[in-house]
Formats: C-alpha cells, sequence, structure tokens
C-alpha cells in the first residue's frame, strides 16, 4: 500500500499562495489590548535609532496571549515580538544577553503555538509580513507589495523581505502542480506528468528573473551593514557579544541560556520542495558523489546535511511536516529513468527542471557574492587600517563576529606549527561560495540525458584566469571572491556556521 499523497489543507498550505498564509497577514492586531505591541512596533526604527527601545521595552507591562484567536493574530503577534526582540538584543552599543519578561513570556507562548522558534525566522520577516497596496492584483508582483515591519525602514530592507515574498508567491502553484505529477506518475501517465514538468520550468524561470531584481533596490553595502545585523540570531555569536546566547526571562527563576539561528532564506519550505520532489540529493560539504548503486535511485533520501535539517526546525511546524509527507511519496526522479529510453520528451523536461533550477543557484550565488562575500572583504580591509584599540570599542556584529575563536581561517596549517592540516573552516567567502557551489552541482546530478548531464556538469573557463602571467586561479574564479589566505569569517543570516562534513553554509537555496 503506497502512503497517500499529501493532501496541502492538512499542513496549512494554500493551492494558490503556497507557503504563504491564505489570508492575508494582518496590519493591526484588532484587540486595543495590544496596543502598546504595535505602538511599538510603529516606531521601532526611531527607538532603535535614539538608543531608547530598551527602556521602553523594560517598561512594557507582560501582556497575556489571550486576546489572539484566528491565526493570522497568532502570526502578527509573532512577526511584532520577533522584529521588537531582536531590536532589543541588537540596537545597544554593545548586545543584551537577556529577554525582558514583556518580550520573553508572550513570545515563548506564541512561538510554541505556533510551532517556529522564538526568533526572526523567515516566516516572521518574509511569509508573515507583508501586505498587498492593491487588493485586485497579484501579490507575486514586486510593485504591488509592501512591508508590515522592518528594523531601519529603508527601502532596501523592504526589498530584501519582498523579493522573497514574490518568489514564494509565483512558485506557489508548483505545489499543487507537482503532487498531481505525483499521483499520475504513480498511474503510468508519462503525457501528465511531461506536462506538469514543463509548467514547472517555466516557473522555476520566473523565479529567477524575480532574484535577480534583488539589486534593483537593496544596496550591498546597506544590506551587509545596516540590515543584516538585526537578522542575526545568538547561536555562534561569542564574538559579538554573545557567547552563550540569550536568556528569555519567563518568570521561571532559571538563567537558562538559549541559541537559535536568525532568519535565514535556507528556511524557505518552498526549494526545499523543489529538491524533494525532483529527487535531488544534497550531500554534506565536500562530499563526493557516491557509486549510483549506493543511492536510492528516485527518490530524494532523507538529508544528511545538517544544515537542512536545522533549517527545517526553522519552519513553521506543518510545513517541515508536509516536507516530509512528501519526501515519502515522491516518485519523479523513478519514474523518468524508468522511462529513459522510451519517452524522450518526458526525460527532456525533467532535465529543463534541473537545468532551471540550477540556474536559479547560479543566480544566488552571484548574489551571496555581492551582499556578503565582497563587503566582507571590504571591511576586513577596512579593520586592518584601524587601530586595535579602535576595533574593540566598535564591538558589534558587523566587526566582532568575523573571527569566531575556534574557526581556522588558514585552513593550510595549524597554528601549532605542526604542518597538520586544520578540520575546521571558515564560513567566509571561499568557503561559503564553495558550499553553494556543490548544491548547485548537485542540482544536475540526476540529469537523464546525456547532453544535459555534460551541458550542467561544465566548467565555464575565463580567459586570462590560470595562465603564466596570471597565476593559478583561486577557488570561485569568476565571481571576484577571497583567496583562503584573506578569507573573511561572515556570520550571514542564520548566524556563523563552520564548514564540518556534516555543516552547511549561511544559505541553501
Amino acid at each position: 500500500m503506497l502512503p497517500p499523497i499529501p493532501i496541502l489543507a492538512d499542513y496549512g498550505i494554500s493551492p494558490t499562495h503556497g507557503f504563504l498564509p491564505d489570508v492575508l497577514p494582518l496590519t493591526r492586531l484588532p484587540d486595543p489590548y495590544y496596543n502598546k505591541w504595535e505602538a511599538i512596533a510603529a516606531n521601532l526604527q526611531a527607538l532603535i535609532l535614539s538608543k531608547r527601545l530598551r527602556g521602553v521595552v523594560d517598561r512594557l507591562p507582560v501582556l497575556d496571549t489571550i486576546g489572539l484567536e484566528h491565526d493570522a493574530e497568532w502570526r502578527r503577534a509573532y512577526s511584532l515580538l520577533t522584529f521588537m526582540a531582536h531590536g532589543y538584543i541588537w540596537s545597544g552599543d554593545s548586545p543584551s544577553d537577556r529577554l525582558p519578561p514583556s518580550l520573553a513570556v508572550p513570545l515563548l507562548k506564541i512561538s510554541a503555538h505556533l510551532e517556529v522558534p522564538p526568533v526572526a525566522t523567515y516566516a516572521a520577516v518574509c511569509l508573515w509580513n507583508f501586505k498587498p497596496l492593491f487588493m485586485d492584483e497579484d501579490i507575486d508582483n514586486l510593485e504591488n507589495l509592501a512591508t508590515l515591519s522592518t528594523f531601519t525602514g529603508a527601502i532596501d530592507e523592504s526589498w530584501f523581505y519582498l523579493v522573497s515574498v514574490a518568489m514564494e508567491a509565483r512558485g506557489a502553484p508548483i505545489i499543487p502542480l507537482m503532487l498531481t505529477a505525483i499521483a499520475a506518475a504513480r498511474e503510468g501517465d508519462a503525457a501528465t506528468v511531461t506536462r506538469c514538468l514543463h509548467t514547472f520550468a517555466e516557473r522555476l524561470d520566473d523565479l529567477t528573473t524575480l532574484l535577480v531584481r534583488m539589486h534593483e533596490s537593496c544596496d550591498p553595502k546597506i544590506f551587509y551593514d545596516r540590515i543584516r545585523p538585526f537578522l542575526a540570531g545568538s547561536k555562534n555569536m561569542a564574538e559579538a557579544g554573545l557567547p552563550h546566547g540569550v536568556i528569555y526571562e519567563d518568570g521561571s527563576g532559571k538563567d537558562e541560556y538559549r541559541q537559535y539561528s536568525g532568519g535565514s532564506n535556507a528556511q524557505s519550505s518552498l526549494i526545499q520542495f523543489f529538491d524533494i520532489v525532483l529527487g535531488i540529493q544534497h550531500r554534506p560539504t565536500g562530499e563526493k558523489r557516491g557509486r549510483p548503486q549506493d543511492q536510492d535511485e528516485g527518490h530524494a533520501p532523507p538529508p544528511k546535511h545538517n544544515f537542512l535539517l536545522e533549517m527545517r526546525k526553522y519552519m513553521p511546524g506543518p510545513h517541515a511536516r508536509f516536507l516530509e509527507h512528501v519526501q515519502s511519496v515522491t516518485n519523479i526522479r523513478e519514474f523518468v529513468e524508468d522511462k529513459r529510453d522510451v519517452d524522450r520528451p518526458l526525460c527532456i523536461a525533467y532535465d529543463a527542471c534541473l537545468a532551471m533550477l540550477r540556474a536559479l543557484r547560479d543566480k544566488h550565488i552571484a548574489i551571496v557574492t555581492r551582499y556578503i562575500v565582497l563587503p566582507s572583504r571590504e571591511v576586513r580591509a577596512r579593520s586592518r587600517s584601524r587601530s586595535p584599540e579602535a576595533v574593540r570599542r566598535r564591538l558589534n556584529l558587523a566587526t566582532a563576529s568575523r573571527q569566531p575563536p575556534g574557526i581556522a581561517l588558514d585552513t593550510t596549517s595549524r597554528a601549532d606549527g605542526s604542518g597538520k592540516k586544520d578540520n575546521l573552516k571558515g564560513t567566509g567567502g571561499t568557503a561559503l561560495i564553495s558550499f553553494l557551489k556543490q548544491a548547485r552541482d548537485e542540482t544536475g546530478e540526476p540529469a537523464v540525458e546525456a547532453w544535459t548531464h555534460r551541458f550542467m556538469s561544465r566548467v565555464i573557463r575565463i580567459e586570462g584566469q590560470g595562465d603564466f602571467f596570471a597565476g593559478k586561479p583561486e577557488e570561485g574564479a569568476g565571481l571576484q571572491v577571497a583567496s583562503q589566505a584573506e578569507e573573511a569569517v561572515v556570520p550571514g543570516l542564520a548566524g556563523s556556521w563552520t564548514m564540518d562534513d556534516d555543516v552547511g553554509g549561511i544559505c541553501y537555496y
């Protein structure tokens, strides 16, 4: 007996909006009891700039969650409190390792209700933090979207969130479409599977077009210096001033530190759905592809990659369970491979999806390079020109977390002079690009057509790279990333991640 194909409604997933809520996010909590929360959120940017947010929050009473009724209200409250919490932690001269009861008590209750961690996740800043400007227009149109909350008030921050919102909306129809394809594959209906794959490939191309629009209204320097610090969590942030994490003062009297990753596009259920439904396997960073007989052909195996599993914990609980359910029923790759010699249109359609998803990841690598890798090099170069005392006085996320203790920046030899290679790598330019490039390359591995496989496995050579005059190219050549010797550690949106065999980088898709 085959397991049933998941029903979207069972997991709170919309057939038209996908992982975005079917009911649009509330712009304000309807109960006046929560006016104090709304007032702080409405003035969040001014309170952060004037460094008065902590004082205001400290005087805030502990509000009960009894006035929250519908899911939309719980989601609005969660988004409000996480923005306030991250602003409280990161807005001072040094980060706060405590959240007062006025934030911690309701946030913990609301997070438990929604099955999300009490931190600013992708759901808090993207999925549940937008509104359409015109109700009669689609929400996959960037020009019809606005954010509800930001830390800075900058258009760059809004645009950064809204690109993801538009991509979620544009990609939403792919979810029921590919569930239809799974059902058709069970019936041996190759024509339907082929049509579904054609539409899937076209939508992936649309998503790439949306992603590259990030450059239009989000400046890399503003993102790196002003926006990104507020999105950081409390995990691996010792050098930023949070050696143990953050204490959520819940009234229990126990000073228990908690550590959470911050918001990250890796927490998008949509991108992981693409991989699962196409049967793409992602291995631990640095691990080579195994022999074909060692793989569970046709099905996306349970992820071995700790980073992917970890990020599922930051998705809304029903969404993460939906991915697990899809994992148990996906059959598209197996169906295509069984018909590789008899149905070439089907194989071409499947390979087109892989090619479009690989192209999306190519664009993402370019964006990560521009928005994180290159700014990190510039800041690192500036910090070398400052005196040590000046650097110490500017201790914050944007400066101090570039070299977390225990993370080796130069992996060529150990600090003790033994000459042995260190197993730890920094999560900066080169290592980050390596992780993303591997994820991109793995996307093309299931290709059925020999030509497609060769096309997606090719290495693009750049003129003037690697010759006698230019010298040996660095890893990631063509993306202008830092060399091993100058690698700058980047905590990124999800905190600092070491690049061990079983740990990933700061972002995934």
